[in-house]
């Protein structure tokens, strides 16, 4: 089984890009340079990323096992600008925690 933490890691990641590109490049063409539909473009990939986020957030939690806390932390990590960028170190040690859980056998092919 592939690590779904990784998958969110690096779709965190990319949705807090898309956040930064939405602000700061998107906003600035559309109110100084006249330019709506870079809003219109950029807000549709900011928004679908951030859908894929909340459905890959809620299978993490549901394979791995992780407990509410560590799923609202994500979440509203997500909602705030440079939130995904400020909780990576934490990210990178539950990707390894479930790395780690994983590479253990269970006791039932232990007995064999």
């Amino acid at each position: 089984m592939r690590n779904p933490v990784s998958f969110l890691r690096k779709l965190g990641l990319a949705e807090g890009v898309s956040t930064l590109v939405l602000f700061l490049v998107c906003m600035p063409l559309k109110y100084a340079a006249g330019m709506p539909l870079a809003v219109t473009i950029g807000g549709w990939i900011h928004g679908a990323l951030f859908v894929v986020l909340c459905a890959s957030l809620l299978q993490t939690m549901l394979v791995a096992r992780w407990p509410i806390g560590r799923g609202a932390l994500v979440f509203f990590a997500a909602l705030i600008p440079f939130g995904p960028f400020v909780i990576d170190k934490r990210m990178k040690g539950y990707e390894r925690e479930f790395g780690a859980a994983r590479s253990i056998p269970d006791n039932e092919s232990v007995l064999k």
